[in-house]
């Protein structure tokens, strides 16, 4: 069976750190390029970041450049999303996805959903 799931959501208070992972079974993550989306309650699902299949390349939303970190080991068949300084509009659940691409894009509707999301709060 193939799985993709996401892990380390919490509650948080602002100005906090949580390190989000996706892990995969029964398929090899190498051949995809993987982006981190996020959605907030009423909101629509938005990307965060992106990053290529050799992790060579990565790309991120404006919102949280320069405080998230996208990396991935491909021995362990994971990706890893760093979020630092975090505020509550950063509260949603996040999901990762898998693009049938070495590379990454930003439109949603190129990648594959896989799993139930890990949901991040961020409150005092």
């Amino acid at each position: 069976q193939l799985h993709l799931v996401e892990s380390g959501g919490d509650l948080v208070q602002p100005g906090g750190s949580l390190r989000l992972s996706c892990t995969a079974s029964g398929f090899t993550l190498n051949n995809y390029a993987i982006g981190w989306f996020r959605q907030a309650p009423g909101k629509e699902r938005e990307g965060v970041a992106w990053i290529s299949s050799r992790g060579g390349s990565t790309n991120y939303a404006d919102s949280v450049k320069g405080r998230f970190t996208i990396c991935r080991d491909n021995a362990k068949n994971a990706v890893y999303l760093q979020m630092n300084s975090l505020t509550p509009e950063d509260t949603a659940v996040y999901y990762c996805e898998t693009r049938n691409n070495s590379f990454p894009c930003r439109n949603l509707y190129e990648y594959d959903s896989w799993g139930q999301g890990t949901p991040v709060t961020v409150s005092s």
